[in-house]
């Protein structure tokens, strides 16, 4: 079946929209990039060129139709050119987190059979290097930066430039041969593979077909009428499916432009200088700016914080509304005028979003507070519900229609249904093509007729249509009474606060909730050092008595927010202990994406539950760590336990 957009023009592939790009869009800036302090440009005709010159070079080196090449480093225009030339060799692109360690990138190397890896630095030629032995199927790495390679055995590694300079010394020789396998490419072919973030187990290569990506990006595109003229900064890695297709799918289907930041460090002030139009961010980026802006206003003079607290209750008020084209009183319009003067548009310039046209947040649930913060200053923030095998889009907010405690409505081109356990199944043109290798796991998740299972719990509201999530459903479920368990609702709350950087909340079959704490060791190392509190490690902040003492204030504030939920009011946290570390991707505690991994965290931390329910006061515990360096270690503790006060008798009051 040939889609009717493949019928114009033969836009049925990246490349294709690449070719057509070059030809519309010619001379307009397609990708930049800042380096040395200094923002590179290169046009859509200057990017067609250094796309088939590493396509050539790729060809010559051995890529054949049908092979997987991993793609591994920092948001580099260089990558994302990597992935379409892959793609115009007939083979397969897939990119890696780029702070896996090398046992990670092993599994997924050896589980696609990669040939061939595309890299940024040494750091990945490393990692590849020291796994080499366990890849029977590794033939070539190709390297982007030169820098502390050059007394490396090159028999195996070949700089990016050099296999551009084949490609192009090659091009009359080779390009025929490119232009074959090109023309093969169709809506069915494979576009990418994207490798899941492994909550539960091994992560899945998820197949994904030009199909997949061309009409999610261009029904998505339409429906935030995005535009050749928008501008984005990419920064998430790249191996996150939403980043694939903000960067390449929709890039490549409005033509505009992705820009690329020095470094993560220089993240920020990049964002300033860019000013993006179209702006994604997970949840944990908008909590992190926010701490940072809360973090500056307690340095702040009197005067400034008075101002900041006056015009800021104000734009809670009415900043959202405004936005949404409600009626708004002229005083309260002429309030918040003033307020954008002084208070609101310095903010946004200083966050980077001052051209902010439309803002997406997604990944996990985004606290409500934290949420509320951004719309008031007048940015249009909305959320998005989506997954890798849907090719990120399900669900999305419409403008005029968003809310805090919704995901929004069906994607165009989307069916949802709801099972009779809650469980949110859907289906669309984005719906992956399978689980690579694992038709078992392809079975499971999705059936014979399209519709896939998302693993969450949720439902549509009547009338509006309207879709939310109460959490994942394997985390869903009952406290011992029979009320309803979902500890993402308050862990959310919990993270508002911008000393809490993680919560993880226990309680599923039991009389009680309790929870884990990580400190934000920015936040309250800079409240340590206003107070001219000494500290050692984050094990001594973390566990000093005033640290202990905001934290318990905080659980407390969140568990009479809770009990004004009917349905989760016996969600509220009776016992918490702020841990000794932060928890850790390297450690198996998160994924690369930033998720809890829950069941490996009761585990490993059994020691730590087991006191929260018995009532102990303190718990002694021992913890291994992994080093930057990939060594073993480990951490001793003693953890003072914590009850907090919870909200029960005042639920009840109401309830009367």
């Amino acid at each position: 079946m040939t889609n009717a957009i493949g019928a114009q023009g033969g836009l049925e592939s990246v490349p294709g929209l690449l070719e057509r790009n070059a030809k519309a869009f010619g001379n307009k800036a397609a990708y930049r990039e800042k380096e040395f302090g200094i923002w590179q440009s290169w046009t859509w005709s200057e990017t067609k060129d250094e796309i088939e010159a590493l396509a050539l070079g790729l060809i010559d080196l051995g890529v054949a139709e049908g092979d997987f090449v991993a793609i591994i480093g920092r948001n580099r225009p260089y990558l994302y050119w990597s992935m379409v030339s892959v793609q115009m060799c007939g083979a397969i692109p897939v990119p890696l987190y780029q702070d896996a360690v090398a046992e990670e990138m092993a599994y997924v190397l050896n589980h696609c059979g990669a040939k061939f890896v595309i890299v940024g630095d040494q750091e990945q030629v490393d990692k590849v290097i020291e796994v080499q032995d366990e890849l029977p199927n590794f033939e070539q790495i190709i390297y982007l930066d030169p820098r502390g390679l050059r007394k490396y055995d090159h028999s195996k590694l070949h700089q990016y430039s050099e296999v551009q300079k084949t490609g192009r010394a090659k091009r009359a020789e080779l390009v025929d041969e490119m232009a074959t396998r090109v023309a093969k490419l169709d809506y069915d072919s494979t576009c990418v593979m994207l490798y899941t973030s492994g909550t539960t187990g091994k992560p899945k290569g998820v197949v994904l077909s030009n199909r997949n990506v061309i009409e999610t990006s261009k029904s998505s595109s339409e429906f935030d009428n995005l535009r050749a003229e928008d501008e984005i900064l990419a920064y998430l890695p790249m191996a996150w499916v939403g980043d694939f297709i903000f960067s390449v799918g929709q890039a490549m289907w409005t033509g505009f432009c992705t820009n690329c930041p020095e470094s993560p460090d220089t993240m920020h002030v990049d964002l300033r200088e860019i000013g993006p139009t179209y702006y994604f961010a997970p949840p944990r980026v908008f909590e992190t700016q926010l701490t940072n802006v809360m973090i500056r206003m307690e340095d702040a003079s009197p005067l400034k914080k008075w101002m900041f607290s006056y015009f800021m209750d104000h734009a809670k008020r009415v900043g959202p509304k405004i936005l949404d084209g409600e009626a708004v009183g002229l005083w309260d319009r002429m309030k918040y005028a003033l307020g954008e003067l002084a208070i609101y548009g310095p903010l946004k310039n200083t966050l980077g979003f001052s051209r902010v046209r439309v803002g997406y947040t997604a990944g996990e649930a985004i606290g409500p507070e934290i949420f509320d913060f951004y719309r008031s200053l007048g940015i249009n923030l909305k959320q998005l519900y989506g997954q890798t095998e849907a090719t990120v889009f399900i669900t999305a907010q419409p403008d005029g229609q968003v809310r805090s405690d919704t995901v929004g409505v069906k994607c165009p081109g989307v069916e949802i249904k709801i099972a009779e356990n809650g469980e949110v199944f859907y289906r669309s043109p984005g719906v992956f093509v399978e689980y690579y290798k694992n038709p078992e796991s392809t079975a499971d998740t999705k059936d014979a007729e399209g519709w896939v299972a998302t693993g969450d719990a949720g439902f549509i509201e009547e009338g509006t249509g309207h879709l939310r999530i109460i959490d994942r459903a394997k985390d869903v479920g009952q406290m011992a009474s029979g009320s309803l368990f979902a500890p993402k609702y308050v862990e959310n709350k919990l993270k508002f606060f911008p000393n809490i950087l993680e919560a993880v909340v226990f309680g599923n079959g039991r009389d009680e909730c309790t929870a884990f704490i990580n400190i934000d060791l920015t936040a309250v190392g800079n409240w340590a050092e206003r107070n001219n509190i000494a500290y050692a490690s984050y094990q001594e902040l973390a566990g000093h008595p005033q640290v202990m003492d905001t934290i318990q204030s905080h659980v407390e504030e969140v568990n009479q927010s809770v009990a004004e939920d009917e349905m989760l009011s016996g969600c509220q946290v009776h016992r918490f202990v702020v841990l000794h570390k932060e928890l850790d991707a390297d450690d198996g505690e998160l994924t690369r994406t930033r998720k809890v991994r829950r069941r490996i965290i009761e585990e490993k931390y059994a020691d730590i539950i087991a006191a929260l329910y018995d009532g102990s006061t303190q718990v002694s515990t021992e913890t291994e760590v992994t080093y930057e360096d990939g060594r073993k270690g480990s951490i001793s503790a003693t953890l003072e336990i914590r009850t907090a006060q919870t909200a029960a008798a005042v639920t009840r009051m109401a309830a009367e």
